[in-house]
């Protein structure tokens, strides 16, 4: 018994392969629109959707090759008349195979969907070579004549010229590669055995030598613009201007060094510094910005080819290619094919021909485009700059901008909601899968907290001295608790508190700072509003910090169950779930808790005794931080309003900073095609500002004389 009835499968074997091909073209068109669109948002709906598009563009261009090439015996009419005899109408459709391999190289918006697609390069080549042979068998077999011979050459050019600049750009932006590409040359330094030789023979010969060292000059720094002049701090964005573009690409050649974890040296930081401490805080972002840009180009896209001689000259023969088919083409002789094929053909050639002169309008009025261009000619970079804001405003942020939040108490309350679903959930086996994305909600990363960022990051900068710069990364929350220490008046047991919880483990220490912010924040807010000054200017100051500060918790808190690698090693997971646990027995007890103020109120109510730590009554098999989250509020309470949100907001910054620092670059860039996190953007500011473990170059050569006196 047929599955499906005859005239239904004649339909489909008439249509199979005019539907793929023009399945193929309309993927094309979507993923050339809106291939970059990723690293602007987070929206998991836009991901989704790119994903399938990028999966789905080489399955259907694969799929219809295959089927093309199958296809030699068949008349993809279906049937033979005098009018379309079926070889030549299968010529005209062999012309589709070029196309097929046009649509393989991909757009130049994206090349890689994960970093981890551009491992896979050997495989594109090997698909390169498998493809491009399928394609010329399709070429040469189906052509009884040389009627589409001569606009079908140029297209076959055009399509091997395309997928071999997507193969081409894998390969560079591999991590083998990249890494190699950026390794300099072996440095062996002054001749030391040379010049002891000589010192020695001096000494023997009884001649009066001694050795004097002179320190490396520093290199002249880089003639960046000042914009110092520029009052854009309370602007919510910067202006982007060609010399902003210029000053983040010089960056950016020397910074993606950090991707593949290689050192940096006393001179880059210092040209960097002497650069970002001139700026406004909004115009430093900006430029992060644009350089986190660059990087996202090279590594997902075909920036690192097109934007290189080698890869103009490819794009020439391309274009060149793919227009003079467009050209031929209308003026043969086509009255025996099938006219559903030729509209289908003209179909193909216009998507050909349209989709290259975006590509390549795309490519005038990039940035790299741009920079390159005031080197030559500062006018026309500017009217490059000011073209472009045709489909890219100035002022528009180069990523999401945004930050997750993930609330222990909060995911602790709604998931008593729904416990029918949860146990469906929790029997199929998906239940952490879908926690991580049904808690989740994301916030715009406000100008408060990108310019408290900043402040801080400098203030820190001036109280330190130069040996410290590397060092500083390695604190989470010591400096920041100093001047808690030093007050007279402050309880010394309620201070030991403070001091031991940024003493444990990190991911521990995040839960426990996580659920004493919420405490203290309700406990406030409760505060608060019984008093009548909420609108007093310091009162707002104090409100705005204290917002900030239950964000980055809660920004903290989703790195640890979400992107635990970009975290150092740690159970966290495990942690969390401990804790919620004993969060969820404590608070649904004797009745049901359902708002976050309720349950705050209720884990603040439990005595704290000071002689008794909690793992002293529960042990250490439960690796919970309920309790000591509870205890650190308690020791928090005890400080006044003001000095405990100045504490508790230093204590996230440097927690933040420790996280940053001491996340390799390689998970860095694993989330640019994400939309990007705040993480990443804090990363590259301090490596701006000099501060970390990436320049283990801390002096140049030596400048050693030998002086003889005869």
């Amino acid at each position: 018994m047929e599955l499906f009835p005859e005239p239904l499968r004649r339909l489909w074997n008439k249509w199979e392969l005019r539907t793929l091909v023009l399945l193929s073209l309309s993927i094309q068109i979507f993923l050339i629109l809106f291939g970059s669109s990723r690293k602007r948002t987070v929206a998991k709906f836009v991901a989704v959707t790119l994903w399938l598009g990028y999966l789905m563009a080489d399955w259907t261009a694969t799929l219809a090759l295959g089927v093309l090439a199958n296809s030699q015996g068949d008349d993809c009419d279906g049937n033979s008349s005098k009018d379309h005899p079926s070889d030549l109408n299968r010529a005209l459709v062999a012309f589709w195979a070029p196309f097929l391999l046009l649509h393989l190289g991909g757009p130049d918006a994206i090349t890689a969907f994960s970093l981890e697609d551009n491992e896979l390069w050997l495989r594109h080549l090997l698909g390169l070579l498998f493809q491009a042979i399928v394609a010329g068998y399709v070429f040469i077999r189906s052509f009884p004549d040389k009627k589409v011979w001569i606009p079908a050459i140029p297209m076959f050019i055009a399509g091997i010229i395309k997928y071999v600049e997507r193969t081409w750009s894998l390969m560079l932006a591999s991590r083998e590669n990249f890494r190699e590409s950026m390794v300099t040359e072996p440095d062996p330094g002054p001749n030391y055995a040379k010049f002891m030789e000589e010192f020695t023979s001096k000494k023997n010969a009884g001649l009066n030598a001694e050795i004097i060292w002179e320190r490396e000059p520093d290199i002249q720094l880089l003639n960046f613009q000042d914009d110092n002049s520029h009052d854009n701090g309370n602007k919510k964005d910067v202006e982007v201007d060609v010399e902003l573009l210029s000053d983040a690409y010089r960056f950016f050649k020397t910074f993606k060094r950090l991707i593949v974890d290689l050192i940096l040296t006393f001179h880059d930081r210092n040209e960097s510094q002497s650069y970002f401490l001139k700026q406004t805080w909004s115009r430093a972002y900006k430029v992060i910005e644009v350089e986190l840009g660059y990087l996202y180009d090279v590594l997902y896209t075909k920036a690192a080819v097109i934007h290189t001689l080698q890869g103009c000259i490819l794009r020439m023969f391309s274009l060149s290619s793919i227009l003079s088919a467009f050209l031929i083409f209308p003026f043969m002789e086509k009255h025996w094919f099938s006219k559903i094929d030729i509209a289908i053909t003209y179909v193909l050639l216009g998507g050909a021909i349209a989709l290259e002169i975006w590509s390549l309008i795309r490519l005038l009025l990039s940035d790299w485009t741009i920079v390159w261009m005031k080197q030559h000619s500062k006018s026309l970079s500017d009217f490059l700059l000011n073209a472009s804001s045709i489909y890219r405003k100035p002022d528009r942020s180069r990523w999401s901008n945004s930050m997750a939040q993930y609330n222990l108490i909060n995911y602790c309350l709604r998931e008593e909601k729904h416990p029918i679903l949860k146990t469906i959930l929790k029997f199929i086996k998906i239940e952490d899968m879908v926690d991580k994305y049904w808690y989740r909600t994301y916030i715009e990363v406000t100008d408060d907290l990108k310019r408290f960022i900043f402040d801080d990051l400098n203030r820190k900068l001036h109280s330190i001295s130069s040996t410290s710069y590397k060092h500083f990364s390695t604190c989470r929350g010591e400096s920041a608790l100093e001047e808690v220490n030093q007050l007279p008046n402050y309880d010394r047991v309620f201070a030991k508190e403070l001091n031991r919880s940024i003493e444990v483990e990190f991911d521990e220490s995040i839960l426990r700072w996580h659920i004493a912010t919420d405490i203290c924040f309700y406990l406030d807010e409760e505060s608060r509003n019984s008093h009548e000054e909420t609108n007093s200017p310091s009162a707002k100051i104090i409100g705005n910090k204290k917002k900030m500060c239950r964000e980055v918790s809660n920004y903290m808190l989703y790195l640890l169950i979400s992107r635990p690698f970009m975290l150092t090693a740690g159970i966290g997971q495990i942690r969390f779930g401990d804790t919620c646990a004993e969060a969820k027995k404590f608070l649904h007890r004797h009745e049901k808790v359902t708002k976050e103020a309720t349950a705050c109120k209720k884990l603040e109510a439990v005595p704290m005794e000071t002689s008794v730590s909690p793992m002293d009554v529960k042990g250490d098999r439960s690796k919970s931080a309920l309790f000591d989250g509870c205890r650190l509020a308690k020791a928090l309470q005890k400080l006044g309003e003001e000095q405990r949100w100045k504490t508790v907001s230093l204590v996230w910054m440097e927690m933040l900073y420790y996280a940053a620092s001491h996340c390799r670059g390689y998970y860095h860039a694993q989330r640019l095609s994400a939309g990007g996190e705040l993480l990443t953007v804090v990363w590259l500011l301090m490596a701006h500002l000099g501060i970390g473990e990436h320049y283990r170059v801390e002096a140049g050569h030596a400048r050693a004389k030998l002086i003889v006196e005869l």
